[in-house]
């Protein structure tokens, strides 16, 4: 076998390691983002839950200036898997999740920046409900 088939074997497998590596680190990314986002999406339900020691809403006024980027990662890498056709009820949730923290970015979108403004304050009577369901999922897609 010539030297360059042998070499073009190599650089295959290493593609592929390279690319295995890299979807799960963007799989760990998305979790990570949905997680935070669902604490910020769900902190009014979650607060309920902690008492009096506020560990929910502390978390939150930290995330709070982070929540564009949050939302970013949640909406566009939801947009990413849901063009693969799995996990669809998370990178649904993801994606809603995204378009409930990106609200106030959205409008300045040149072509679709209105329509998903509507959508997003459609989506914003169950900003709470969609939070919990994106902790949750988020949560049990890390297992």
């Amino acid at each position: 076998m010539p030297f360059f088939c042998v070499s073009l074997e190599v650089n295959n497998e290493y593609k592929q390691y390279l690319h295995s590596k890299l979807k799960n680190s963007m799989g760990l990314l998305f979790d990570i983002a949905n997680i935070l986002a669902g604490i910020l999406l769900g902190v009014t339900a979650l607060d309920k839950l902690d008492g009096e020691s506020d560990f929910f809403n502390n978390i939150a006024k930290k995330l709070m200036p982070f929540t564009t980027v949050i939302g970013g990662i949640s909406l566009g890498l939801g947009i990413w898997y849901l063009l693969g056709f799995s996990h669809l009820l998370y990178t649904i949730a993801a994606i809603a999740g995204g378009l409930l923290l990106l609200t106030h970015v959205l409008s300045q979108i040149p072509a679709v920046g209105e329509t998903l403004v509507k959508i997003s304050k459609k989506l914003m009577p169950f900003k709470v409900i969609v939070g919990i369901a994106l902790l949750i999922l988020a949560i049990l897609h890390l297992f």
